[in-house]
């Protein structure tokens, strides 16, 4: 597969679709069972507070993962993702209720670089909080 986005048809500040993620209790735990990580910090609320977080919060991984969607959704091929990186700079704290949280992701082209490749800056938020710092993701173009 390859990006289905054409490399001419962006430029510098061109917007990627933004798209919202809900998180429950239940996606974690189906996130701890698929990836192995069942530190309780991810399920337990009384753990958590005892460590001093302000309650459950989601995997790291899984908000990194979550947010680059906005990316291969547009690329059109997850593959097209050649470099991604984040800097965690706040937990996505997850209530145990039905709603649960919600991570928010934006995202637009910041460079447009050799070989047809773009950098992308993404912004990632839960509860008007940057989740993500330095969200940057660069993608092979078609």
């Amino acid at each position: 597969m390859t990006a289905k986005v054409a490399y001419e048809s962006v430029e510098v500040g061109t917007e990627l679709p933004a798209q919202s993620f809900p998180v429950t209790r239940a996606t974690l735990v189906e996130y701890a069972g698929a990836s192995g990580d069942f530190n309780p910090i991810h399920w337990n609320e009384k753990f958590a507070r005892e460590v001093g977080l302000p309650d459950v919060i989601a995997h790291g991984m899984f908000t990194m993962a979550e947010a680059i969607r906005v990316v291969t959704d547009w690329a059109g091929d997850p593959g097209a993702v050649v470099e991604y990186g984040v800097r965690f700079t706040k937990p996505v704290v997850v209530p145990n209720d039905a709603k649960g949280a919600l991570i928010e992701v934006g995202a637009k082209v910041a460079a447009l670089l050799d070989d047809r490749r773009v950098r992308v800056d993404l912004t990632v938020t839960s509860e008007d909080k940057k989740v993500l710092g330095m969200s940057r993701a660069v993608v092979q173009l078609a």
